[in-house]
């Protein structure tokens, strides 16, 4: 259904981006070398994450196929630690960055970016119930509680901005934040709702627990170079097409609701 419904997109996207009367830069880079490099880390679940037979996927990872797709190239995954994948982008080793990234005004300062695609925002998992009753952030903001948090994530900025007093360390990625909640070295990992929810529901026996709301609402989108207007005109257009005939409706569902996907991973 999702397939069949993006054919449709190509003419929308093409039609409207090509009127422009030229082709950026990177489109140009795209095309010539008949691929699409996508920058995310492959540990960020249901964004994006490794299945059992090694490939990444997830509801961003959907997402950029079509994007290839409806493009005409090939989709080249490149898995970074989220720390690097803005001076990837900037650098030019990626062309556009898709993994749970919120559009918030300092990155929007180095890049550009199309969307939002869906909104999400922070909240916590724990294996205290006393915690997982949290309804507020001063709730947390105590210097008796240690927090783990991605680094160079909008979950650090979360953590010193709205609890400044609770011990925080950062980790490099998802996997590693884990590992410090499980072996008790923090009672808190801060991170995107759709994650905490996703590792409480599919590892019931780790005895996670998360909020039932989150704590903050975050816009997520597609990172893009800065100044390349031809290849933001064709993107945005893509995300507006994608909503208007209800395809992003139906990448939430099946990443964040119906749970097909989870003897993928599992």
């Amino acid at each position: 259904m999702i397939k069949r419904i993006t054919r449709i997109t190509l003419i929308i996207v093409f039609t409207v981006s090509m009127s422009l009367g030229g082709i950026a830069q990177t489109i140009k880079k795209i095309s010539e070398r008949g691929e699409l490099r996508v920058g995310m880390t492959g540990n960020q679940p249901p964004f994006t994450m490794k299945a059992l037979d090694g490939s990444v996927i997830g509801y961003e990872a959907d997402l950029a196929a079509m994007l290839a797709g409806v493009m005409g190239v090939e989709l080249k995954i490149v898995e970074l630690p989220f720390p690097e994948l803005l001076d990837a982008l900037e650098a030019g080793k990626v062309d556009v960055v898709m993994s749970g990234m919120a559009m918030t005004f300092e990155r929007n300062m180095r890049v550009a970016f199309a969307g939002p695609y869906l909104l999400s925002g922070k909240s916590i998992l724990t294996k205290s119930a006393a915690i997982s009753e949290t309804k507020s952030s001063e709730e947390l903001n105590s210097d008796k509680i240690k927090m783990v948090a991605l680094k160079g994530s909008t979950s650090e900025s979360y953590v010193n901005s709205d609890v400044p007093e609770a011990d925080l360390v950062l980790a490099d990625s998802y996997d590693e934040a884990l590992n410090k909640l499980e072996s008790g070295e923090v009672s808190i990992l801060v991170a995107d709702y759709p994650y905490c929810v996703y590792m409480s529901l599919v590892y019931p026996e780790k005895n996670l627990i998360t909020l039932d709301q989150p704590l903050t609402i975050e816009p997520i989108g597609m990172a893009l170079p800065a100044g390349d207007a031809h290849l933001h005109n064709l993107v945005q257009n893509y995300m507006n097409a994608l909503s208007m005939i209800g395809v992003l409706d139906l990448l939430e569902i099946k990443w964040f609701e119906n749970g097909e996907w989870v003897p993928l991973v599992k």
